[in-house]
């Protein structure tokens, strides 16, 4: 530790550790060995430690409480990367761009925004993805599951960030404000994406044609107006969609569902544009002038 000497090397690539412990876990990952499992469910792993945190998933223990507020994990490391949104402290650098990050797993997944990989397949269908978690939430939109269920409503979600994003409309809670314009997020993404309203920025570009966006979601909705690929399926009829809120509104022709409500009136829409455009027979307001 003091030296950094590592003396154990891995005989299949050219990484080397200064505890032989540390190269047993290692070889694992060439070797796929997974001798500790999981006595609840069917999942194993490579080293002993991440199955003493996978079993806080099944028993809800968080021993790694923050001393600033009331958060807990389940993990050490995570109480280590959460710790940095208190101290604003962001230790991990692009050597490409001037980004920082405060967790080295962002950092990786960004460095593939500038080389382009995406390493993680779809065993279904043609999707790639740069991070693992990306592409474990994707296989969720072949299958259907959604374990993350809200505990105020009958709402469930794919992905975890999902939920937490959800619950905010329960409590109203929007942490992330622009420090340009008084307008505050309850999700983090959605305020970087609003900052580039002030600044212009369209970090994504097609590769087709000389559109770009101010977000990354947009950019891979607006490619399958190339591809011609619709990946969200109807499963009431055969029509399928090119981006899942499509889907979600066509859906709504199904049940019937129409949650955007006037405030003036009783009347109700399955569509948010639309119950915009119904509020201007209120307000006698008429934007669109004839040329």
């Amino acid at each position: 530790m003091h030296t950094g000497e590592k003396p154990y090397t891995c005989d299949v690539c050219d990484k080397s550790f200064s505890l032989i412990s540390s190269l047993t876990a290692h070889r694992r990952t060439h070797t796929g060995e997974k001798p500790y499992a999981c006595d609840v469910c069917e999942m194993s792993f490579s080293q002993s430690g991440k199955l003493t945190a996978h079993r806080r998933t099944h028993t809800g223990d968080k021993p790694y409480a923050c001393d600033v507020c009331d958060k807990s994990f389940s993990v050490s490391s995570s109480l280590t990367s959460h710790r940095r949104t208190h101290t604003g402290e962001k230790p991990y650098t692009c050597d490409v761009c001037d980004k920082s990050f405060s967790v080295s797993s962002t950092l990786t997944a960004h460095r593939r925004t500038h080389t382009g990989e995406k390493p993680y397949a779809c065993d279904v269908c043609v999707m790639s993805f740069t991070t693992s978690g990306s592409l474990t939430a994707h296989r969720r939109t072949h299958t259907g599951e959604k374990p993350y269920a809200c505990d105020v409503c009958v709402m469930s979600f794919s992905q975890s960030s999902q939920l937490t994003a959800h619950r905010r409309t329960h409590t109203g809670e929007k942490p992330y404000a622009c420090d340009v314009c008084d307008m505050s997020f309850s999700v983090s993404s959605t305020l970087t994406a609003h900052r580039r309203t002030h600044t212009g920025e369209k970090p994504y570009a097609c590769d087709v044609c000389v559109m770009s966006f101010t977000k990354s979601c947009s950019l891979t909705a607006h490619r399958r107006t190339h591809t011609g690929e619709k990946p969200y399926n109807c499963d009431e009829c055969d029509k399928s969609f090119g981006e899942s809120g499509s889907l979600k509104r066509h859906r709504r022709t199904h049940t019937g569902e129409k949650p955007y409500a006037c405030d003036v009136c009783d009347k109700s829409f399955s569509v948010s544009s639309n119950l915009t455009a119904h509020r201007r027979t209120h307000t006698s307001e008429k934007p669109y002038r004839m040329r």
